[in-house]
Parts: C-alpha cells; structure tokens; sequence
C-alpha cells in the first residue's frame, strides 16, 4: 500500500481480528454467525466522523492485496468512503465512496446499468451532491416506475447520473491472486486501477472528505431501484481473509 498519509488502526466486532505480520496485515473471519455481527477493518477515520474524514482530492493510493478464495461470504474490499452510518455522528448521511467492493449474494445492490448486484467490482458513488438530492422528493414515485422495465430502462440512467455512480465488474479469480489496486481522485475526475490497467474512469468524481478503510464482513444488503432494502447476516463456517501488504515508501 502507498499513500501520502495513511495511518490505520483496527475496528474488531464479533469474530474478527487483524493480524500484524512483517509484510503487511491479514484482516480474518476465523468462523462467523448470523446470530452476531463480525468484522475486519483497518481505517483511517478520526473520531468523530464526518469532520474527521482526513482525504480530499488530489490524493492517491495504492494497495497490493489478495483474499483466502473468491468465494467469499458478506462484503470485503478497501478505498475511500464517508462511513455513513457510523456510531455517535448522528443521523446516517448519504454514502459517498471511491473503492473497489465486493459483496457476495444474496447481496443484490444493482444500482448500475448492465453490473450485476454483487461480485468483486470497481465503483463509485456520491448521493451527496445537489444533483442527488433533487431527487429525494421523487423517490416514491420513481421506485414504482422503476418496477416497469419500459420506465426503468429510462428512468433508471438519469437517477444514476444524478447520484454519481458508476461501476465495472471485475473477474471473481482475480480474489485469490495478489494484484496492485490503484485508486486515483482529483477535483475533476476519478480513476481506478488494476495493475496498472485503467477500469474505470469517471469525470464526475466524488466530492467533500473521506476516510480509508479496508474490510471484511459477514453481512449482506439488499438495495434496488424497485425500492428491496433488506439488510443482514451471514454464516461463514470456514475461515476467510482480506491480506493487504505495507506500504514500501511514498
């Protein structure tokens, strides 16, 4: 991993812990239940968030990872998010991410044209920007029209636009394997990278403050523009991990 400023600690719930080693870290799900939340995680985030978020644009970032299989079950992955939901900040805010996601079924976030609702995928997302918000007194209306495929065919792009999200899937057999994930975020644009390799570009990035963060977890989401939200947890009866490499100069 290399990054300007990066200096992460870890957030353990359940069966999670993360493993110090001489080349990096090693963030583990041992076993996990659905009875109990676990989770993984090295972040950046001061206390409390949102003020706390320590990243904007121009900044750059760098991680060399591979996961136990591809396979997995809950939702791992690492970049930049405003961890929306965070304990003691108040009401939940809009989700503003820059990262690479994965999210195994029954997880089914389709909220991009044509990318599946789960899988190992690049992505972004910033519902907090006016073009976003403009839409809030609409959302009844649209998550009916959205159950028709004539209107959600042409609704569908434009709350997408408006909410700012954009995603490429990414090959499942590339978990396992070590690559290099590159995260690029300026004023006016946003890139991701796969081994140098470009996977998605937006001219329309993500914008205000935001906290690094690399997990794994044993949950799963249900969110579609025909209005399905459900949220919860996963048995995982053999152990699973995200190992990320330390950062070898700036």
């Amino acid at each position: 991993m290399k990054s300007d400023t990066l200096t992460l600690k870890p957030f353990l719930a359940g069966t999670g812990r993360v493993e110090t080693h001489a080349q990096g870290w090693r963030l583990c799900l041992p076993t996990a239940g659905r009875q109990v939340y676990s989770d993984a995680q090295l972040d950046d985030y001061g206390s409390p968030p949102p003020r706390s978020f320590p990243h904007r644009p121009p900044a750059r970032f760098t991680i060399k990872a591979r996961f136990s299989g591809r396979d997995l079950l809950g939702t791992a992955g690492f970049g930049l998010w405003n961890h929306p939901f965070a304990p003691g900040s108040g009401l939940p805010r809009l989700p503003r991410a820059l990262w690479f996601f994965y999210a195994s079924p029954p997880s089914n976030m389709a909220l991009a044209v044509g990318v599946p609702g789960f899988g190992w995928k690049a992505a972004v997302i910033d519902a907090t920007r006016p073009s976003a918000l403009a839409l809030a007194p609409f959302a009844p209306l649209l998550v009916l029209l959205n159950r028709s495929k004539w209107w959600f065919s042409r609704l569908w792009p434009i709350v997408q636009r408006g909410l700012r999200i954009y995603e490429a899937p990414l090959p499942g057999e590339l978990l396992p394997e070590w690559h290099t994930y590159s995260i690029e975020w300026e004023i006016d644009r946003a890139r991701l990278r796969l081994d140098d390799r470009l996977v998605l570009e937006t001219d329309r990035p993500p914008q205000g403050s935001m906290g690094f963060v690399a997990w794994i977890d044993n949950q799963y989401a249900v969110v579609t523009p025909q209005g399905k939200v459900r949220f919860g947890l996963l048995d995982s009866p053999y152990p699973q991990w995200l190992e990320i490499k330390k950062p070898d100069g700036p």
